[in-house]
Formats: C-alpha cells, structure tokens, sequence
C-alpha cells in the first residue's frame, strides 16, 4: 500500500468504523479527480457513484470533525517535516472561493483580491479563513501548506441561515486567533519557537493580544503612519512605581526612512532568487502590539516598505487574553 494510502487511514480512523474506510476511498478520488473539486467529482474518481448517499453523509462527518482530522494530518505529516527547523511558522490568510445560486448557505458577496483585467471588485460565494504552515522545500523553497478553516459569515448574512444552523458572529481576527490557539494545541509541544507570517489586516490588537497570550511572534506589515513611540529609558536605582512600557517621544517613519545614516545592505532569497536589498531596523513601542516591537524599514525601488515583529509576549488583561524576514529581525538578546 503507498506512504499517501496509510495516512489517509490515519486521517480517517477518527470516523466511526462503518465510515471511515469510505473516507480513504474519497481521498483517492480527490486526488484522482479532474475538473471542478466537487464531492460529486470525487465520488466519480473514486469509483463510489452507485454508493452517493453514504458518500455525502461521510463527507458531512467528516466535515463535523474537521478539527482532529486536520490534528493528525499536523502530527503525522507536517510535523515530521518541520522536525529540524528552529521555529514552527504559520501563514493565516482569508480566501475567497466563487459561489452560484441565491440560496447557497453562508455566502455573500466579498471583496475580490484577484479581480483580473475584466473581472469585478466584487465576488459572490464563502470566504475561508485559512491557517497554512510554511514549510522548506529542497527544490521549491517555501511551500504553505494548509492545515484548517473557518467559514467566515458576514453579520449581515447571518439573518439567511436558519435559526437551528446559525453560527454566533466572529471576525476574521478571531477566526485566526481560533485557528492559531488550535495549532499550539498540536504543534507547540516540541519545544519550538511559534511564528505567525500575516499581512497587514492582522495586525490589529485583537489579533496580537490572543497572539501574545499564547506566546506567539508576529511578523506583518506595519502601516506607514502608526503611532510609534521610542522604548522607555532604564529605571533609575530606587525608582518607585510600575515601570513603563511606551516611551515619551514619537517616532515618525516617514522621516526614519528619510534619513540617509542607518541603512544597511544584505542578501536575501526572495522568489528563489539572491537579491540584494537596503534596510533600516530599530526598536520601538506600539500600543496594539502592547509593547516593544522590532521595526524593519525596507528600501524599494518605487518606494519604502514598514514592517514589524513583536517582541517578547507581555502579560495582557484577562479580557484581551480570553478574547477572541529573515536575518533582519535580530533576537532581543542581540540589543
């Protein structure tokens, strides 16, 4: 039997026994299958066509248990993988897929982010909230490979699910932060650093308050106007009262990356390719992030680029904890 056929039966012993080895069937079929990925598809690849029903209802539990499929895909397959690696780093992102029909169950209408020369602003269908971990390739450099996902439903979409199957609002920072408390729950016990890889729209307090509870690093873009400020002083000997935790002065990036002192060049691989790129790094205190971060001011040819990562995880309010680029960034040890 193939490596690919014993882990789809580990992925599948999490049914019950009169499902699970139809689930390995439907495996087969979904990497046999071609055209659209429909579960329809599947069954056709995968030779089940005159057992749909059960077929349906295996996939409708399989759905059910999503979260400890996806646990041991993370154990068996992905953990091996990053074994030698000094950190575990994922890569959440939210994903449109295209839906047909008005009464397709949690779509509505999302911002497009591949619009395309004649395609809308606009698409129809599910927004997936995706957490992936980014793992070395040999010959492919970094491959993201996906772990979990959460459904994401506009509030106002809500109202068109019946009553019995709504599901309570949460925002796609929650979403995230949920997928990533999953991840440390299975991934974070090998004794490796935890880094979280996102864009900009995650870079908000709920979002780095839950990551910070869990003692979680953040890398993501910082926007070119935050409110910065510099990192207190030293308290004096004998100074009395809680120290602080953001400085008094602003920092203004605009003029950092107009200075002309400070940059520095370096090599990097970006696309699989050795580029030489300027930088600039200091650090700095941002209150969304609830402290010290670690700024990093990229040099581009139609302009310069913020980003940031999070320093050591700081205790954070009760409320906030239970709510829902390379060598550039240096270790806190190195100041």
């Amino acid at each position: 039997m193939p490596a690919s056929c014993h882990v789809f039966s580990a992925l599948a012993a999490v049914l019950d026994p009169r499902s699970a080895p139809r689930l390995v069937f439907l495996f087969v079929g979904a990497v046999l299958a071609r055209g659209r990925r429909t579960v329809t598809s599947w069954i056709r690849a995968a030779g089940l066509s005159d057992d749909y029903r059960p077929c349906y209802t295996t996939v409708a539990a399989a759905g059910r248990n999503a979260d400890l499929v996806a646990a041991r895909l993370a154990r068996q397959v992905v953990r091996p993988l990053v074994a030698d690696q000094p950190r575990l780093v994922f890569a959440p992102d939210d994903t449109p897929t295209p839906r047909y029909g008005p009464h397709v169950q949690g779509a509505g209408i999302h911002h497009n982010p591949t619009p395309g020369p004649t395609g809308s602003a606009f698409l129809y269908g599910h927004l997936w909230v995706v957490l992936a971990a980014l793992v070395p390739h040999p010959l492919w450099g970094i491959a993201a490979l996906p772990l979990l996902a959460r459904l994401y439903v506009r509030k106002t979409d809500l109202s068109g699910i019946d009553r019995p199957h709504r599901p309570d609002f949460r925002t796609k920072l929650e979403l995230a932060a949920d997928l990533l408390r999953w991840a440390t729950t299975w991934l974070g016990k090998a004794g490796q650093a935890l880094w979280v890889v996102a864009d900009g729209a995650y870079a908000k307090k709920p979002f780095l308050a839950a990551m910070s509870a869990l003692g979680v690093t953040v890398v993501s873009r910082l926007r070119k106007d935050a409110a910065l400020c510099d990192v207190p002083p030293p308290r004096r000997p004998g100074q009395r009262g809680r120290p602080r935790v953001y400085g008094e002065n602003a920092i203004r990036l605009a003029m950092r990356a107009g200075q002309r002192r400070g940059w520095s060049a370096g090599t990097f691989d970006l696309y699989g390719e050795a580029t030489v790129k300027r930088y600039k790094t200091f650090c700095a205190t941002w209150r969304p992030a609830g402290g010290e971060i670690r700024v990093v001011l990229v040099d581009e040819p139609h302009g310069w680029r913020a980003y940031f990562r999070t320093d050591r995880p700081r205790a954070w309010p009760k409320s906030w904890a239970s709510s829902p680029i390379g060598s550039v960034w240096r270790s806190p040890s190195a100041r």
